[in-house]
């Protein structure tokens, strides 16, 4: 699903990114500069609308994105003792700004997650019947997971923007913090269940190809199938990844793409 996005198709690509201190919203810049994509970082705060309308017409972007929302430091239990901070940028912040590019006729590309279902009667683990786009979030166990929940059931309303289900982001910087690979090191309680997850080496740039696009609709941001990773008892899950491989063929199973996009790059760095 496309949006009818203003200006003309043959216009320069100018995106307007949301997010700049975080993982993703940095991971984006640094895309862009490689790939000679013209860029600026959002100033404005997503609950004030002014702040953000005037973001985009000095901007003037072609293109927006969302890499900003609060997940809680050091993990999402923060959120259970600061709701009221949680709900102000993750639901109200998200829902302005998706209401504003609306209004200007511009795509917002929104960075969601996928920690928003669990294992149930109807997808049991190992069974490889994973969630779908169009499935009801089921899980409740936090209340990061719930405002995620909530704002997704909303913006569904909104044409315009391009919801993505990122689940446990692993990328090639293994040092990283944010990165899943570093976080279950810093795990009290650990699990072994399967569980989709997103290589951010291979994804963040369909992610930019999608916003050339201009799709729209909720997609699954997940390589195919699953790995067994010991993880946190929280969301654990299946993500059905069907329509984000037809739409981008080349999308490598969650085994090859850890080879070619974590494993390999990282055994370069040791040989060396």
């Amino acid at each position: 699903m496309g949006f009818p996005a203003s200006g003309s198709s043959d216009k320069p690509l100018k995106f307007l990114i949301y997010g700049r201190t975080g993982w993703i919203g940095g991971l984006l810049g640094k895309l862009c500069e490689s790939k000679g994509i013209d860029f600026e970082y959002g100033s404005g705060r997503l609950e004030n609308r002014l702040s953000l309308e005037s973001d985009i017409a000095t901007v003037k972007p072609t293109q927006v994105f969302n890499a900003a929302g609060v997940t809680g430091r050091p993990n999402v239990d923060w959120c259970e003792s600061h709701k009221v901070e949680t709900i102000r940028t993750n639901v109200v912040g998200t829902l302005t700004l998706a209401d504003v590019c609306r209004d200007k006729g511009l795509v917002l590309i929104n960075y969601a997650t996928g920690c928003i279902f669990e294992y149930d009667a109807a997808h049991p683990i190992e069974s490889g019947v994973g969630f779908k786009e169009e499935d009801t979030p089921n899980f409740t166990g936090s209340f990061y997971s719930k405002t995620k929940a909530m704002v997704e059931e909303l913006l569904k309303n909104y044409e315009n923007v391009c919801t993505l289900h990122v689940r446990m982001p692993i990328s090639s910087d293994v040092i990283n913090p944010r990165n899943f690979i570093t976080k279950i090191t810093r795990y009290e309680k650990v699990v072994n269940i399967p569980n989709s997850m997103t290589i951010q080496d291979e994804l963040l740039p369909i992610s930019i190809e999608m916003a050339k696009r201009n799709l729209t609709g909720i997609w699954n941001f997940t390589n195919p199938g699953v790995a067994k990773v010991i993880v946190a008892p929280r969301s654990n899950n299946e993500l059905d990844a069907n329509k984000l491989k037809k739409e981008f063929p080349q999308l490598l199973p969650i085994k090859e793409s850890l080879i070619k996009y974590v494993c390999e790059p990282n055994k370069k760095i040791v040989a060396a």
